[in-house]
């Protein structure tokens, strides 16, 4: 309800109309404005978390919890992670900064709760072991490479059978090599993948010693096993007895 300031109502040499509002009970009083220049006042506050210290501007009338906010992007770290304490005591996000006497250029502690800097320990100190892991599995993955290479030349080049033997061996070492190596997440995958690709090859060495057993028996001691390329398909070929041997 508006009305002028010359009905019912002291003028007192002020110019223009006068708001009033009825209260309950037909009680007419002036209405009462909002405290405009309070709330949109800003001020400034100086946080020391550690050895750092951060200068933010922020509303007057703020709570802490929205303190807590602006100080996630200034550190990094989320609003559960902090404790903020003004002259000594621990505050709430729920209490008003204003009304704990938090003023231009006041002091505010922030603080990282321990659990949480211990939680981030934790997961840093696992990254750090799953790295290595990962560069452990790294450094087998380069030595399988060069064996499988061997594994491909079993398939055209004639040797003799301790030759099949050592491969497998080779290849059981760098089994025993990913099996000792403790991994987990990330580097969890990538021991599973190697040690599949590992078996895999011990698999198919077990199969062209058994075909390079049975042509032997099959063609007598004179006749060597050459492989096709890409078939595995076998043929019987007279050579010399001068082996190959893989250096």
């Amino acid at each position: 309800m508006k009305t002028s300031a010359s009905k019912g109502a002291p003028n007192d040499g002020v110019k223009g109309s006068i708001d009033w509002e009825l209260r309950p009970g037909g009680m007419l009083v002036q209405k009462r404005q909002p405290l405009e220049s309070s709330s949109s006042t800003m001020i400034k506050i100086k946080v020391s978390h550690g050895s750092h210290h951060h200068h933010l501007t922020v509303p007057a009338q703020s709570t802490f919890g929205h303190l807590k906010g602006v100080l996630t992007w200034e550190t990094g770290l989320e609003a559960k992670e902090q404790r903020l304490l003004f002259r000594g005591k621990e505050k709430e996000d729920e209490e008003w900064l204003h009304m704990v006497g938090v003023k231009d250029m006041s002091k505010v502690i922030l603080l990282e709760d321990p659990a949480s800097k211990e939680r981030k320990l934790e997961e840093m100190q696992k990254s750090e072991d799953i790295l290595k892991a990962c560069e452990a599995i790294s450094s087998v993955r380069t030595e399988v490479d060069k064996l499988h290479k061997k594994v491909v030349a079993l398939e055209t080049t004639m040797v003799e059978d301790k030759e099949f033997s050592i491969l497998t061996e080779l290849l059981m070492v760098q089994l025993l090599k990913l099996d000792s190596i403790a991994a987990d997440g990330e580097a969890k995958v990538q021991r599973r993948a190697e040690v599949r690709r590992v078996q895999s090859y011990v698999e198919t060495v077990e199969k062209l010693k058994a075909r390079n057993c049975g042509a032997f028996s099959n063609g007598g001691n004179s006749n060597a096993v050459a492989f096709e390329s890409g078939v595995g398909s076998l043929k019987s070929t007279v050579i010399t007895q001068n082996w190959e041997h893989f250096e």
